[in-house]
Parts: C-alpha cells; sequence; structure tokens
C-alpha cells in the first residue's frame, strides 16, 4: 500500500506541475481577488474537477466515454471557445492597485463556470489524466488502487490550494497592479495557445 501511495503522490505532482491554463486560471484568481477566501470557489472547483477526473480515469469510465467520437468532438469544440472567450476576458481585465477599493475580479459564479471549463473542456487535460493516471492504477487493485487513487487527489487538493496562496502573496506584493496586468497578458496567451492547439489537434485527429 505504501509503494502505491508513493507512486500516486509522485506521479500526480508530476503530471499537474507543468504550466497550464487551469495553473494559470487559479494563481490568476488568487492573485486579483481582495481576500484569499474570494479565491476559493475557484480552487475548490479546480480540486474537485480533478478528483473526478481521477476517479473516473481510475475507474475506467472516462475511457468509455471518450471513444464516442460525437462527444469528442463536441468536447474539443466546446473546449476551443471557452478558451477563446475565457482569453479575451482576462486580456480585457485590468487590476486596480492596492490602494484602490475595488479591485477588477471574477465573481464566485464566472470562477466555477471558467474553472469548470478549463478542467472538463479541455481534452488533452482529460486524455493525459486518462493515460497516466488511468494506466497506472491498472498495475494496482483493492487497497492499493485505493491508497493510489488517495495520493492523486490528496496532491490535487494542496496543488490547487498553494497556487491560490502564492497569487494571493503575488498580488498584496504588486501594489501597483503592473506585475498582475503582466499575469493577465499572459494568461490570455496561454489560454489562445492551449486553443490553438486543442484546434490542430482537432484537425489533424
Amino acid at each position: 500500500m505504501l509503494q502505491a501511495m508513493i507512486h500516486g503522490l509522485i506521479l500526480a505532482f508530476g503530471l499537474i506541475l507543468p504550466l497550464g491554463v487551469q495553473n494559470v486560471f487559479v494563481f490568476n484568481q488568487g492573485a486579483v481577488q481582495p481576500k484569499f477566501s474570494k479565491a476559493l470557489p475557484v480552487i475548490l472547483t479546480a480540486a474537485l474537477c480533478d478528483t473526478l477526473l481521477i476517479t473516473l480515469a481510475i475507474m475506467g469510465v472516462s475511457v468509455v466515454v471518450l471513444e464516442l467520437e460525437g462527444l469528442r468532438v463536441m468536447l474539443f469544440l466546446f473546449g476551443i471557445l471557452f478558451l477563446i472567450y475565457m482569453g479575451v476576458t482576462t486580456w480585457r481585465s485590468k487590476p486596480s492597485s492596492i490602494g484602490e477599493e475595488k479591485r477588477e475580479s471574477l465573481s464566485p459564479g464566472k470562477q466555477v463556470a471558467f474553472a469548470m471549463s478549463v478542467s472538463l473542456l479541455n481534452p488533452h487535460a482529460i486524455l493525459d489524466t486518462i493515460g497516466v493516471i488511468g494506466t497506472s492504477s491498472l498495475t494496482y487493485s483493492g487497497a492499493d488502487k485505493t491508497a493510489f487513487a488517495l495520493a492523486c487527489i490528496t496532491i490535487s487538493w494542496l496543488w490547487f490550494i498553494g497556487l491560490g496562496l502564492a497569487g494571493r502573496a503575488a498580488g498584496r506584493l504588486d501594489r501597483s497592479g503592473k506585475v498582475l496586468s503582466l499575469l493577465n497578458r499572459v494568461s490570455a496567451i496561454v489560454m489562445w495557445g492551449t486553443a490553438g492547439y486543442l484546434a490542430y489537434s482537432m484537425w489533424m485527429a
């Protein structure tokens, strides 16, 4: 069981570490929200979505779903459109300075909707979860498989909470709002780049 747990911890950390739309979005919201508690909707949504994807991958359900060609194409299209829209919204966002009373940030509803879209409407993120975590889980059964799954899920939750806290710290240090404005531009470019990559992948499939 210990081996399965350590395997899950290392694997999940390696999978979640690279810069991606989901990570950038959580960090960004941690930075622009006036309080850490205001960024909890995006943190909890991202963690819950990852928990769902990991669970489905280990159960093998997601593999069956993605074999449906029509659903796969629809998933790609929705993902591309959401990422383009999110990129435009993020690019236009102009964080206020710390001294101002209002900061331009997403409402809880928009945080949840956007976090769900970058988590559940990103085919490559889903395929990575299936290909890496789902496939690796096949070597375990019973209590070992449960330990492997819990380790992966634990890393996901700790990572997104940490990203939110890191974003919050960055936001407090950036009193002028210039760094956050630059971060918005970078976030938008990452989103558009991912959308373009998804479109290319769908075209080549």
